[in-house]
This record gives C-alpha cells, structure tokens and sequence, in this order.
C-alpha cells in the first residue's frame, strides 16, 4: 500500500473492507488497522452486493473501501463505484497490484500474451463444469497464456491450491480428453505473489502436484506458445525443466 493510500485512509471518517474476492498478503486486517488508527468495517459479499450500508455512510462523510489487489478487478465493485456516482458521491480510484500483472511479472510472461481468464470452482456433488477447461483449450490453440484463478470460500476458511487445481485440470482432462493437459504439459504455480515468501514453480503436472506451495494464495498460469526468452525465464525463475528452453 502505497504512502498516499495511508494518508488517505487516515483522514477518513470510516473505512470499510471486504476479503472475500481476495486475501491480503504479507499483513492482516489488524496490521492495517494499527497502520491507519481506525477500526476496518468488514463487509460480506452479501452487504456489498445488495446493501446499501457503504453508500449511505458516503452520502454525509468521507467513507474509504478497501480490497486486497486492485478493486477495480471485481466487476461488483465497479457497481458500487457507479451506484456512488448516480447518488451524486464524488470517487476516487487508488490502484494496487493485481494478480493480472504479478503473475505475469514474477514468472517472466509477457502479459499482452494472455488470453481470457478463468476461474477454476471447488467441486460440488452435481457440480463438474468443463467450461474453465474449454476455455483455457481455446486460449492456448491462439498460442495464448491463461491466468487461472483459483476458487476463495473465505467465509469456510477454504482456499483452492495449486495441487487441488491441477487435479482438478487433469479430471476434466480424462472428461473431456481434448489434449489440454498431457504429462509433458508446462503448468505454471504461483503462491503469495507480492509477499516476501512468494513461490513460483513451473514443471509438468506431475511436478506440480507433488509440491507443496505453501499458504494462500495460490494461481495457476498455463503456457501458449512460448517465447524463447519466456521459455528461459520459466526455466530460470520458476524451475521448468530445461528442455522446454531447447524446444523453444
């Protein structure tokens, strides 16, 4: 978070937070609320979704809202931002890293590369949808990089993890048996992007689902057709077998 954002936050009347899209990482709501001297109003998705609490709070003092990553990310805030606009409350955006930029950076990708972004569900009973899978197929037939997301519960304390992932990629895999993940297929793990422990790995499935990444938050990146400067990235920041420089 950046000095002016501080400033900012302390000088306003409330602040409310959500950590349901998202988690921060290297610090916690508390770290915040000792940094700026103000207690954080959590908020469900529920109250940012539907309730008004937020807005109406806005309408007779200076209100922040905070997100982990970059709030313009989630398309539920973008309402909030044009509710507060239509209600006459004047906004303003302080931007933060996103996990659309970190990925990219922290294994060497070049992100005008990518693709669509997907979100891979936790399974449910009666649940099992092959569309994530479809559309990273499509992303990678164009030669294109996929940024996987990976499914928050945060109100179960559930985080999805690399592992759970790409099992789940390699199920839809035997569902589909379209080609998308085979055993020499490169995966890209990465966990905690922006902290101090961050960790980055990009091996074949196998590789990936035998390591363990470590605390939330996890994300996945699966390879297009790789630049041979990518391939050396992959193969010197994130530990890809050195072949796949060769291939390229």
């Amino acid at each position: 978070m950046s000095l002016k954002a501080l400033q900012e936050l302390r000088s306003c009347d409330a602040v409310y937070g959500e950590f349901y899209t998202s988690k921060l990482i290297d610090s916690s709501v508390e770290d915040l609320e000792t940094l700026i001297g103000k207690k954080v109003i959590r908020l469900r998705r529920v109250d940012v979704e539907e309730g008004e609490q937020m807005i109406e709070a806005a309408g007779s003092k200076k209100v922040a809202f905070v997100t982990a990553g970059d709030t313009m990310a989630a398309t539920t805030h973008v309402d909030i931002r044009i509710r507060a606009e239509e209600a006459g409350i004047k906004t303003r955006l302080i931007h933060g890293t996103s996990i659309f930029s970190a990925a990219p950076s922290s294994l060497g990708l070049q992100p005008y590369k990518f693709g669509r972004t997907v979100t891979l569900p936790f399974p449910e009973p009666g649940y099992t949808p092959l569309s994530p899978y479809e559309r990273i197929l499509e992303n990678k037939q164009r030669g294109l990089h996929t940024l996987v997301l990976l499914d928050i519960r945060e109100e179960e304390g559930r985080y999805m993890t690399s592992q759970q992932a790409v099992r789940w990629l390699m199920d839809a895999e035997q569902r589909a048996g379209s080609g998308l993940i085979a055993d020499d297929t490169i995966i890209c793990a990465c966990a905690r992007l922006g902290a101090r422990d961050e960790k980055v790995l990009a091996g074949y499935p196998d590789d990936i689902v035998s390591v363990d990444m470590g605390a939330p938050l996890h994300t996945l990146v699966i390879p297009g057709k790789l630049h041979f400067m990518e391939a050396m990235a992959l193969v010197t920041l994130a530990g890809a077998p050195k072949e796949i420089a060769k291939e390229e």
